[in-house]
């Protein structure tokens, strides 16, 4: 038993970079689409808008298991033939942004409109009533449930093993499989994304009291 958690132990080490990495790409790239998305949304007009929400409600409506096998395995036959790390970057990027637009959506409607009917009557453009002060509130706004999303995105990277991506999943069941320890590695899975799902949380509360500090000065 200890000769399995130690080997789990050493295989989730080789494997958490990966996974660190394409989460955070996935945030990222989710996040700008989401953002451009949600501002389309709620800015453009409607023959602009529709389209974005269909597909939206498209990508939430698939699961993301089923999206990864659609891309890695589907995409060759119309000539988009990715590899297993840039397949999952792709599907998570892509997955994030669908979810993310929503709450970027929800924090522009949030927004009081007095303060940017206020805003115009002291002379103050409307491209400057939204970076001053519609965007410096909707990001206190929105904050914890990006944060939350990004948790969900940490735990939904466990999927691109299935794909064979070799990030924290994939090296810790070929423990398993070797070993027929799946206790043990299983054990081992849920402590690492346990730890990164605290990590996360702790930033993300950092992050929210320095934003909320800073619209305060």
């Amino acid at each position: 038993m200890m000769q399995a958690l130690l080997e789990s132990f050493a295989a989730a080490a080789r494997g958490l970079p990966l996974t660190l990495a394409i989460w955070g790409a996935g945030v990222a790239t989710g996040l700008a689409l989401g953002f451009v998305i949600a501002a389309v949304r709620f800015f453009a007009p409607a023959a602009l808008s529709w389209p974005l929400a269909a597909a939206v409600e498209a990508v939430r409506g698939v699961p993301f298991l089923v999206q990864c096998f659609l891309l890695y395995f589907g995409g060759p036959f119309i000539g988009i033939d990715l590899s297993p790390i840039m397949a999952g970057w792709v599907a998570l990027s892509v997955y994030g942004a669908a979810y993310f637009s929503e709450v970027f959506r929800a924090g522009f409607m949030a927004v009081p409109p007095g303060h940017l009917e206020a805003a115009r009557m002291l002379g103050i453009s409307r491209n400057q009533a939204v970076l001053r002060i519609m965007l410096p509130m909707m990001a206190l706004a929105v904050l914890p449930s990006l944060a939350n999303l990004a948790v969900i995105l940490i735990k939904e990277t466990a999927i691109l093993s299935i794909i064979t991506v070799p990030e924290l999943t994939f090296r810790v069941q070929g423990v398993g499989s070797a070993t027929f320890a799946f206790a043990e590695t299983t054990l081992v899975l849920a402590l690492v994304y346990w730890a990164l799902v605290e990590a996360t949380a702790v930033a993300s509360r950092f992050a929210e009291r320095r934003i909320a500090r800073a619209l305060a000065a």
